[in-house]
């Protein structure tokens, strides 16, 4: 699996409505996309950046297809338009820890 985290700022002069809407529409996109895993949303209570988006694929391969599709091409235009200061970073498993450990109860 990878994880593809996208941090980013909203924009101060967007229309929050309209946002929610694409957020809605950028969802259902992925949730029907193959080889989609998992998709866990944040908001930073410090300030910049105040978003954190963790996209979670079965493979690398996944996760290219969905992108380089002409909706994930077209989803992606839109976004832009509501944020700034995107960042993009792509993660794969640990060699040493590659799943997660959990407390005992």
């Amino acid at each position: 699996m990878i994880e593809v985290v996208a941090t980013y700022d909203l924009r101060y002069d967007i229309d929050q409505k309209v946002y929610a809407a694409f957020v809605k529409k950028a969802i259902d996109a992925e949730l029907h996309a193959p080889g989609f895993v998992e998709l866990r949303a944040h908001r930073n209570v410090l300030g910049s950046p105040q978003v954190r988006v963790t996209h979670v694929w079965k493979s690398l391969a996944d996760w290219v297809k969905f992108v380089d599709s002409p909706e994930s091409r077209a989803l992606d235009t839109e976004f832009r338009s509501f944020v700034a200061n995107i960042e993009v970073q792509i993660w794969g498993p640990s060699p040493v820890m590659p799943e997660p450990l959990r407390a005992r109860e």
